[in-house]
């Protein structure tokens, strides 16, 4: 789907298509370390849900 975009901008604006080639990569690499830190911080808020879960789950395996 990306292509297909990318290849319709190519005909109707071809200098901004090409400026977005070479700046997908670098936004890319900007927003790399939010995406570690959303992964991150994902990972912390499921493990506090597995404790404030553990004593319901263990008490419906009783």
């Amino acid at each position: 789907m990306k292509l297909l975009l990318w290849c319709i901008l190519l005909v109707l604006c071809w200098p901004l298509a090409l400026a977005a080639l070479v700046l997908y990569p670098l936004v890319w690499l900007l927003l790399l370390p939010f995406r570690v830190i959303g992964i991150a911080v994902d990972g912390a808020l499921s493990l506090v849900w597995a404790l404030v879960t553990l004593p319901a789950r263990l008490l419906r395996a009783i």
